[in-house]
């Protein structure tokens, strides 16, 4: 029965729930899980290593070099194929995680942070063109919100077993369960196909970038809006959890749990939304509802109020992504798809890290600055759903 299950799943065409995409959702969960379950550690980490002072930098060199390295990676997952650079993405995290408690001093740290954003900047990125090959044309919106559910769910469920280990063992405990986790990622790989036809070997040759391969103009409309959207969660990771020591929550990994959880609950219908309404119509309500949760972030007093602020927060940023990724899978061309999804990366990273530097510059570890920050954010927020509203004329609904 369960083959038969499974051999349906596998060939009805208008299928979502493929084992392959399945297996792709569950390795990006375990992938997402090892990154992020380290990061409410890390600014107590960094202080304790002398570096109180660039907590800005856990974040923002991280993206910087995930940033960098998206436009080899859309360019590789286009030749070499998709798998092989999931792999290898996931095997940076592996290394990284196993080498904090070893380069123990603030610039060993910060060259860890930023060779631990290549992960991020390979994994994702064959990780949406791998699942674009494989799902229905009318359902990308749903995949991408089923994509981002699966990473969601790592990083809801990770990072509070990471405070847990530093809390009940030490802070090494965590970055080799980290590595651990990683490690297993990679194994959900090996029973996927390679989707992308007429591969080629990789040679050092192919990391010689263009002009037009570094960024796909015509992905920038989508790429704009993205990098201002999520400009948020920079802020949110990195002064968020001394916001959690100011009003006494000590788990802060609960934070990252509160805002994951309900991103995943708005994910799970957006994509659909978006599908039937387009890609633009869902985005704009997002932005209202994340510039009244930036307003709220900054308002709080105690611990419920800043879960709830948090969760606020997830569930705006939940309602964009999904319409955001599905918007540039409909615009991009199947034998160029790994590019355009690099540029939009690439603004994803900068407006991630942006929002980092930004907001640890506005609040220069004063309790007091915290609204000031996230006031600022709100007010930048805006400057996407403008554009979307006066400016921005084009069709975002999926190719049929």
């Amino acid at each position: 029965m369960v083959d038969w299950l499974l051999s349906r799943m596998v060939t009805s065409p208008r299928s979502l729930y493929t084992t392959p995409f399945l297996l792709l959702c569950l390795s990006n969960v375990l992938f997402s899980g090892s990154f992020n379950m380290i990061i409410p550690e890390l600014p107590n980490f960094l202080t304790e290593l002398g570096g109180a002072d660039y907590k800005g930098l856990i974040i923002s060199v991280f993206t910087l070099s995930a940033g960098l390295s998206r436009p080899f990676s859309g360019k590789l997952a286009d030749t070499v194929g998709r798998i092989p650079l999931m792999i290898f993405g996931t095997l940076v995290c592996v290394v990284c995680s196993l080498l904090y408690p070893i380069l123990t001093t603030v610039a060993g740290f910060v060259l860890l942070r930023f060779l631990h954003g290549f992960s991020t900047g390979f994994k994702p990125t064959a990780a949406t063109a791998f699942a674009a090959d494989i799902v229905p044309i009318d359902r990308r919106g749903e995949a991408m919100g089923i994509m981002g559910v699966s990473m969601n769910l790592g990083a809801s469920l990770f990072p509070p077993l990471g405070s847990y280990l530093v809390l009940e063992f030490s802070v090494n405990v965590m970055f080799y369960v980290s590595s651990i986790i990683a490690l297993i990622s990679i194994g959900m790989l090996m029973g996927l196909k390679e989707t992308l036809p007429n591969t080629q070997r990789f040679r050092p040759k192919l990391l010689k970038l263009s002009s037009n391969e570094i960024i796909e103009r015509k992905a920038l409309p989508v790429a704009l809006v993205t990098a201002f959207i999520y400009l948020t969660f920079g802020i949110l990771l990195t002064i968020s959890p001394d916001q959690a020591d100011f009003v006494g929550l000590e788990n802060k990994g609960m934070l990252f749990t509160s805002f994951t959880v309900f991103t995943i609950l708005s994910r799970a219908t957006a994509g659909r939304v978006s599908d039937r309404y387009g890609r633009v119509s869902v985005i704009k309500i997002s932005i209202v509802f994340l510039v009244l949760s930036l307003i709220f972030m900054g308002q709080v007093s105690n611990v419920t109020e800043l879960m709830i602020a948090a969760g606020a927060l997830g569930f705006s940023t939940g309602i964009a992504a999904p319409a955001v990724f599905a918007w540039v899978i409909d615009i991009s061309p199947e034998d160029r798809r790994g590019r355009y999804m690099a540029t939009v990366f690439i603004a994803l990273e900068i407006g991630i890290g942006f929002g980092a530097l930004f907001s640890a510059w506005v609040y220069d570890n004063n309790p007091a600055f915290f609204a000031r920050a996230y006031y600022a954010a709100a007010a930048l927020t805006l400057i996407p759903g403008i554009y979307l509203q006066f400016f921005w004329k084009g069709n975002t609904r999926h190719k049929t």
